[in-house]
């Protein structure tokens, strides 16, 4: 089975369904709050967290894994949220970053710089040397060139680095040809068949700490069998390497959980934590592995506004004061996210509309073509994007508020178990 992005579906799934969104009486909520009342106290466009989506799913996966003894680091590259990190990291989450920025903002949500890992194919010298000088758990080097740089700091630092090699192990992850990683050609990690000699030559290197490996072949994955093809043959690097006497302790697993944009069914993860084990606690290794979309995005919404409406050839185009600088996936993959309403309706009738932003690039658009419900009912939100118009009459939008854009950050509004920000 294939989903609208041409992706194969994964067997069995499972559920993690935005439950931190119901409809309560006709209207949206997050764990208690209206959304139309957190949006009358905080500026359009904004994101809105439920912390208690993120718990569950953090939850979830932390007890599938147990037998496996992998660890969590949370790829802060699907959400640097401060609030967000700081709510993994009290669960017992580490962190993937792959700048000196995510860095920063880790540090600042109170994150340990011993359960910090840092990827990536271009880190600079300022960011290894501030990585190196904080104490991180460890450095996934992406290629030989890499080492020589960590090298070089480590030696004028006067430490030992502490690493791992990713290697490419060239399997397609049958996700979005721009989310895949681990195939022979992709700019990421070291090819398969040069991961020995350079692996021996960093174990001699007086600078580095070598752990181990580290892998990572996509993102947005809902079949899981490229796992178990990646996970068996970096199980078979570990055992050459160790039979040329080479020591390795540690093993990233990298991310890529998928989840569904249509409030349907995901990749099991029981299925998932029994890939891990079969395939690598024999091993003897320390695990980690590095979820990202999987634990946040079911438990977020971008609420932004409809301005206008306007006749655009024959479909209707509502704007909005969200744009692709908010949410980038529809222009930039192509992906369509769900949109509902703010109250829900009796009122079936439809119309056909695009969805559309503000910024001046025929891209800004999140969806094509949707049939909404008719202007007559619409005081709307959307979820992964959700959004909001206070009247219509005809194609005239009267606001009663303005929620218009702002060149600055809109501040926090947030209760014991939401929050929302500008991010």
């Amino acid at each position: 089975m294939t989903n609208h992005n041409g992706q194969e579906q994964a067997t069995p799934l499972t559920a993690l369904q935005p439950d931190g969104f119901p409809y309560l009486n006709g209207e949206l909520f997050v764990e208690g709050l209206s959304v139309d009342k957190i949006a009358d106290k905080v500026p359009t466009p904004f994101y809105c967290y439920s912390a208690a989506t993120i718990r569950n799913a953090y939850t979830l996966l932390a007890d599938k894994l147990k037998p496996s003894g992998a660890s969590i680091c949370f790829a802060v590259k699907a959400n640097s949220n401060i609030s967000v990190l700081r709510l993994l990291s009290g669960l017992g989450s580490g962190m993937d970053i792959v700048s000196g920025g995510e860095l920063e903002r880790a540090l600042t949500a109170g994150v340990s710089p011993s359960k910090i890992v840092f990827s990536g194919v271009g880190k600079t010298r300022a960011e290894i040397a501030r990585a190196l000088g904080v104490g991180i758990h460890q450095i996934n080097v992406e290629s030989a060139a890499e080492l020589d740089v960590i090298r070089d700091v480590a030696r004028n630092f006067g430490c030992r680095a502490p690493i791992v090699l990713r290697v490419n192990p060239d399997v397609d992850a049958r996700t979005h040809a721009k989310i895949s990683t681990g195939k022979k050609g992709d700019k990421f990690g070291i090819a398969i068949e040069s991961i020995t000699d350079l692996y021996a030559s960093a174990a001699e290197a007086p600078e580095l700490d070598l752990q181990g490996l580290a892998v990572h072949i996509g993102s947005q994955l809902l079949n899981l069998s490229p796992y178990r093809a990646a996970y068996g043959r970096l199980a078979t690097v570990v055992k050459e390497l160790r039979s040329n006497g080479l020591a390795v302790r540690r093993l990233d697993l990298g991310g890529g959980l998928g989840i569904s944009y249509d409030f349907g069914l995901g990749p099991d993860v029981s299925e998932y934590a029994d890939i891990i084990t079969e395939s690598l606690s024999g091993l003897g290794c320390e695990l980690t592995v590095e979820p990202g979309r999987w634990l946040v995005g079911p438990a977020g919404i971008l609420v932004t506004e409809v301005l206008y409406l306007k006749k655009t050839g024959d479909i209707v185009t509502a704007v909005v004061d969200a744009a692709m600088n908010d949410l980038i996936r529809p222009s930039l993959y192509g992906a369509v996210h769900p949109v509902l309403p703010l109250r829900s309706s009796d009122d079936r009738s439809t119309c056909a509309y695009q969805l559309a932003g503000p910024v001046c690039e025929t891209s800004d658009v999140f969806r094509k073509l949707w049939q909404s419900p008719s202007p007559s009912i619409w005081r709307s939100y959307l979820l992964w994007m959700c959004w909001r118009l206070r009247r219509l009459d005809g194609f005239e939008l009267q606001l009663q508020r303005s929620g218009r854009r702002s060149s600055g950050g809109c501040g926090p509004f947030s209760s014991d178990s939401t929050e929302a920000n500008d991010r």
